[in-house]
């Protein structure tokens, strides 16, 4: 039975899930439940995006809810594949971007600015704005989604997951673990604050290994609030902000570096010249 056109977003899928698969089979962890597991979870997705999501276009207005949203949820997984093919690898090139950074900075603003600066009020803002990275995703899409923009959303979604893929892709072809992983943790006044023990705990969870530069979470974030600027602007003048302050607080928190969130930075800009130019619209209201 025929299973409908696949959207922007499908087809944006199954080829970063080729391009994953390739870097699992050169690469990937082997052996045992590690090594079969991201396999099969490529397979999977590729099901969801390639026949399951066009299907589910057609089955109401769940299925289609569903079916553009979709890949808010594969991006986490797709994150974690990320961390386990580059993990596996064992190649990474923080040297190089500390040499960067010293160069650009004079210095390595993740590792001293926590430490020349350990306010407490400004570590609790910034860790409260790391934690709106996922408020910001889902809003941005969700808000559009809800208010009758479809069309915006369905835009907001392909681009930020575009963003995403394109994020990874960098990160499996230039692996770095970042400064959580090189520079000892700051032990001070701003760590202690509740939000900042929070995060750490979440990273120390949920984080993937090579995957800092560009920063996804930068690019994504910027790219969403963008999105949702153009698409409802009470919206990105809720969001925008967020996302600024959370491009900030990654260099802060020592979760990236400097030169990462600059990258992310560039990419998002990128990616929003280039989908303006492919002639996206949606006037603000």
């Amino acid at each position: 039975m025929a299973v409908g056109p696949l959207s922007p977003v499908d087809r944006a899928t199954l080829a970063y899930v080729a391009v994953a698969t390739g870097f699992d089979l050169a690469r990937g962890p082997r052996g045992g439940l590690a090594g079969a597991l991201p396999p099969l979870g490529l397979l999977l997705v590729g099901l969801v995006a390639s026949v399951l999501a066009p299907r589910a276009r057609r089955a109401g207005a769940l299925g289609r809810f569903l079916a553009e949203f979709y890949p808010l949820v594969l991006v986490v997984a797709l994150y974690t594949h990320v961390g386990l093919v580059n993990a596996a690898g064992g190649v990474s090139h923080d040297a190089l971007v500390q040499g960067w950074e010293q160069a650009l900075f004079g210095g390595q603003p993740s590792l001293g600015w926590i430490r020349a600066f350990p306010s407490p009020a400004w570590s609790t803002l910034m860790h409260a704005a790391y934690l709106s990275y996922y408020l910001v995703l889902a809003g941005a899409p969700l808000g559009l989604w809800l208010g009758g923009r479809r069309d915006a959303a369905r835009g907001t979604l392909f681009l930020v997951t575009s963003t995403f893929y394109a994020c990874y892709t960098i990160s499996f072809l230039f692996p770095v673990a970042g400064p959580r992983y090189l520079f000892p943790p700051a032990a001070n006044a701003a760590t202690s604050v509740p939000l900042a023990a929070f995060v750490r705990r979440l990273l120390e969870r949920g984080s993937a290994w090579g995957t800092a530069f560009p920063s996804s979470h930068v690019a994504a974030a910027l790219v969403a609030a963008a999105c949702a600027w153009r698409g409802h602007r009470p919206l990105g003048r809720a969001l925008l902000p967020l996302a600024i302050l959370l491009s900030l607080s990654t260099v802060y928190g020592q979760f990236h570096y400097a030169v990462d969130a600059l990258a992310g930075a560039a990419l998002a800009t990128a990616a929003l010249i280039a989908d303006r130019r492919a002639g996206y619209d949606s006037p603000p209201q």
